[in-house]
């Protein structure tokens, strides 16, 4: 597979030229484009240009407003709310953070629900400023049906991922993000595209077998939750919280509504956030840091992230790799290199 070396500066371009070419202004196409930036620059892949035609086929097709703006509302001092106006999430997210900082560090402890959004997006995104910011935060959203519960036989959960980030004063925040599936749904297109061979215990073909092609999995099969009914109960955790608790669709609510374009489907979002410094007393920061201590002493163990931040580091110099076929169809769409 060819693939071409984009600077971060070509990829943001990139992304921005096809969502403004495709019905998006400027604000939701600079905040959508950040998030690919992001992830792409981190090295999540799955969650970066591969996502593009997608929001492309959401816009084309009308399900989703590339001119939307956001409303935030407090529902009361601690708890917010932020119409995304059938918009993607990006700008939603960016419009109510820093509500959400100052009612958390205000009153210790604040919930966020984003309704009538669209994501499609990596989470570790979305709780990374709130860590940098001092605040303990967790986030998750449901998506359409992907995955049986624990025993059944059809797809009715999202792969519902959620990811919890923790501040680490000057150094950078731990932050993990992972799906309930065995497997995140970007990771498994990711495989297919390139040809790998999943892990058994991925997911099942269109006739319920376990299988390790990707292609099958996309092709009429199912992911399966991690950990059997662990996982399972995560992901009914989140339908709970991204869904009932906020007044948003379920995962098999946003499939019997879908259009099938391609992008994602309408949900919503719950985010909370806590100030650590309420509750862990003064030295909060220098406990927890001994936590971490004593877990990197032990061989072979690193935080979750450290890949992260090591790609970060490296690839304003190494660049971003990205297959050909996918630049050439971005390009087809309206994005422009500079």
């Amino acid at each position: 597979m060819t693939q071409i070396t984009l600077t971060l500066d070509a990829v943001e371009q990139l992304a921005q030229s096809c969502l403004l070419a495709n019905g998006c202004n400027a604000d939701n196409a600079n905040a959508v484009a950040d998030t690919i930036l992001q992830a792409e620059r981190d090295g999540c892949h799955s969650h970066g240009l591969l996502r593009l035609p997608g929001y492309v086929a959401a816009l084309k097709s009308g399900k989703v407003d590339g001119h939307a703006c956001p409303e935030v509302t407090a529902v009361s001092p601690s708890m917010l709310r932020v119409d995304a106006g059938g918009g993607f999430a990006p700008l939603a997210l960016n419009s109510g953070r820093p509500a959400l900082i100052e009612a958390a560090k205000t009153h210790g402890v604040a919930i966020m629900a984003i309704t009538r959004s669209h994501h499609f997006a990596a989470l570790w995104v979305e709780v990374e400023p709130l860590a940098r910011a001092g605040l303990a935060a967790l986030a998750c959203t449901a998506y359409m049906p992907a995955m049986p519960p624990a025993g059944g036989n059809k797809p009715f959960f999202g792969t519902n991922p959620m990811a919890f980030g923790w501040p680490r004063g000057t150094q950078p925040p731990m932050v993990f993000d992972m799906a309930a599936a065995a497997m995140a749904k970007g990771e498994v297109l990711v495989a297919a595209r390139d040809g790998h061979e999943l892990p058994a215990g991925t997911g099942l073909d269109r006739d319920g077998k376990p299988t390790t092609d990707a292609q099958a999995i996309i092709d009429g099969g199912m992911l399966l939750p991690f950990g059997g009914y662990k996982g399972s109960g995560i992901a009914m955790m989140i339908e709970l919280l991204a869904a009932g608790l906020i007044g948003e669709r379920f995962s098999f609510e946003a499939a019997a509504h879908d259009n099938k374009d391609g992008g994602p489907p309408r949900g919503g979002e719950f985010i909370l956030a806590i100030d650590p410094s309420r509750l862990g007393g003064d030295d909060w920061l220098a406990h927890c840091e001994s936590f971490f201590a004593a877990m990197l002493a032990i061989d072979g163990t690193r935080l979750p992230g450290d890949r992260r931040h090591a790609n970060r580091a490296q690839t304003p110099k190494t660049g971003i790799p990205v297959p050909e076929a996918l630049l050439n169809k971005i390009k087809d769409l309206g994005g422009q290199l500079p």
